[in-house]
């Protein structure tokens, strides 16, 4: 795995949750002709956790989140990201791409929607009941999401750092930033890889 240093701000990921210890790795349904599928995103977001040199070579601020840009299987993307207690990425998806993440370090909770939501055509959307999905990924947990997952990850300790392996395919062409009130989704922002690279 390559390593270069980066200073974007950047995402933080519907296949369910994967301990590490389990044997299916995702579903190949995510994967593309000309690119590694979810489960090889999932596989090298898994080893790269457990490469203790590579965690290790990650600065970690205590009130921002940092990260190194990693070279990702087949094209794609790969970030490995240090969270301070308290941070978070704020709901947001990956502009259609498909990806994984694993936690190296602490645990990290993830909220996400079990509802496939349109890409164009609307400001603010009310949600229905029972979309919403809890998920807590300690350290050696692991999972791998599809083209249309919209969720936010957060490091919600007091006191302890957290580290994560994430992947995506293709390399994020955007990412749509969400405010969430209550069920009201309001899509704030369309971001732009050259506004986090």
């Amino acid at each position: 795995m390559s390593v270069s240093a980066s200073a974007p701000s950047l995402p933080g990921s519907s296949l369910p949750a994967l301990s590490h210890d389990s044997a299916s790795a995702g579903s190949s349904r995510s994967a593309r002709p000309d690119g590694p599928s979810a489960a090889e995103l999932l596989a090298f977001a898994r080893a790269a956790v457990g490469d203790a040199e590579l965690v290790a070579s990650l600065p970690l601020d205590p009130e921002d989140r940092t990260w190194l840009r990693l070279e990702g299987p087949g094209g794609s993307e790969a970030w490995l990201i240090g969270w301070p207690p308290g941070t978070g990425t704020g709901w947001h998806d990956h502009g259609g791409s498909y990806g994984a993440f694993a936690t190296a370090a602490g645990a990290l909770t993830e909220d996400s929607l079990a509802a496939r939501l349109p890409t164009e055509g609307w400001r603010t959307l009310e949600l229905a009941e029972g979309v919403d999905r809890q998920r807590v990924l300690g350290t050696g947990d692991a999972r791998a999401f599809g083209e249309h997952h919209v969720h936010e990850v957060r490091n919600v300790s007091d006191e302890r750092h957290s580290v994560s392996v994430h992947a995506y395919y293709p390399p994020l062409p955007l990412m749509r930033r969400y405010s969430r009130t209550g069920p009201v989704l309001r899509l704030e922002e369309v971001e732009l890889p050259q506004e986090w690279r």
